[in-house]
């Protein structure tokens, strides 16, 4: 395996402070307040942390405050949207016909990925699509002033601290151009990757010596396996396939956490049948997930699908990425079904406030349909004695 320099010394403990494994999520220095402040405050620290002032006098000197990037963080609105929306919005024709000339194009690189890592195609395909439209857009934000920014805002400092360090270290050894540009959140390179995640898991694909994630397909692709692998892949299994489900499943049985997993003969037993084909996982543990509930599409998701929430935490990004993939490794669209619709922004902030009010964790109330309300949701169903899919309906919101 030939993975970055810089990554095997960071195992090893052999570099700063910041860039070991455990301290992914670490508040360095006190954010908030003025900006020139907090820059100085992190070159305080960096130089603490033994940097030489020849490295962080140009790295933090560089560094402005980016108030597209706050604009950014806080309009994520596109994650409100329902499953059959967002995946027919993200998953147009092109990206079906360029995922499939892609994995062509690449076939060798993939083919070794399969192999060493145990990664199929269809899932880095589906990444490197949404990601960045096969490397076409790897963004247009600074890089440094976007991981600035989010350190000094208070919001998670904690998450973007680390990653300036990351990203000093880099710079040290030559491989973070201080005109850097990527995503607003701060990922860089055509699978997009935070600076810690390229330490700790970038793979030199093509054996330059390098991981060039902008330039090099191998790298990228490489460095996204490796990455998937570190969170928990198991080579060789499946991640979904889609199923038709009889009219008296117990829907309470349903849901996509750990606890919701059971053999698939269990699920055969129900009269749970694959859509097409064969089962794929016939001696896994699988859980059904319904990401509109039970009148629309539904799939049964293997221990791999977990995995990807570590890539990104969106249910309905990780459901679309992970449906997508299995188009690209030949599966049929799947079937919409009739569901009820989504509730409106404010129908949901409501039904999280009077979940949240009955004692549910929902988080925060911001009308995402994330698990935390799917899981209140489908308690109050069971409670209520409605199906208990887990899909919040406006007939739910005026029981409650």
């Amino acid at each position: 395996m030939r993975f970055v320099k810089i990554a095997a010394l960071s195992a090893l403990g052999l570099v700063a402070g910041p860039l070991a494994a455990e301290e992914t999520r670490k508040l360095y220095v006190e954010c908030g307040g003025s900006f020139p402040e907090f820059v100085a405050r992190m070159k305080a620290q960096a130089e603490a942390m033994t940097y030489p002032p020849q490295i962080t006098q140009p790295f933090f000197a560089a560094a402005d405050y980016s108030q597209r990037t706050i604009d950014a963080d806080r309009r994520q609105g596109i994650f409100k949207t329902d499953f059959i929306s967002f995946s027919r919005k993200l998953i147009a024709q092109y990206r079906l016909d360029m995922g499939r000339q892609k994995a062509q194009q690449h076939d060798a690189i993939f083919s070794r990925i399969e192999s060493e890592l145990g990664v199929p195609r269809g899932i880095l395909l589906s990444f490197w699509a949404f990601e960045t439209d096969f490397g076409a857009f790897t963004g247009d934000f600074n890089t440094l002033d976007t991981l600035m920014t989010l350190s000094h805002d208070c919001r998670r400092p904690d998450l973007f601290q680390p990653q300036v360090f990351a990203a000093l270290e880099l710079y040290a050894r030559g491989d973070f151009p201080l005109d850097t540009q990527g995503a607003w959140a701060g990922e860089v390179g055509q699978v997009q990757m935070l600076p810690m995640d390229i330490m700790q898991r970038g793979y030199d694909g093509d054996g330059d010596g390098h991981v060039d994630l902008d330039h090099s397909v191998a790298d990228a692709l490489f460095s996204g396996a490796n990455m998937l692998r570190s969170f928990g892949w198991r080579p060789n299994e499946p991640w979904m396939q889609e199923v038709v489900l009889p009219a008296d499943l117990p829907w309470e049985a349903s849901g996509v956490q750990p606890e919701d997993y059971r053999p698939v003969d269990e699920w055969a037993a129900w009269g749970v049948t694959p859509r097409s084909g064969g089962w794929q996982g016939p001696n896994l543990d699988a859980a059904l997930m319904l990401p509109m509930g039970r009148k629309g599409p539904a799939f049964l998701i293997y221990p791999n699908y977990q995995s990807l929430f570590q890539w990104n935490q969106s249910f309905v990004y990780v459901a679309t990425a992970a449906y997508f993939a299995t188009r690209l490794e030949g599966a049929p669209v799947y079937d919409p079904g009739n569901p009820d619709p989504l509730l409106s922004d404010g129908e949901m902030k409501a039904l999280q406030q009077k979940l949240s009010d009955l004692g549910h964790d929902v988080g925060k109330i911001d009308g995402i349909l994330g698990s935390g309300t799917r899981a209140a949701v489908q308690a109050e169903q069971l409670r209520l004695g409605l199906p208990a899919d887990a899909w919040p309906t406006r007939e739910l919101l005026n029981r409650l």
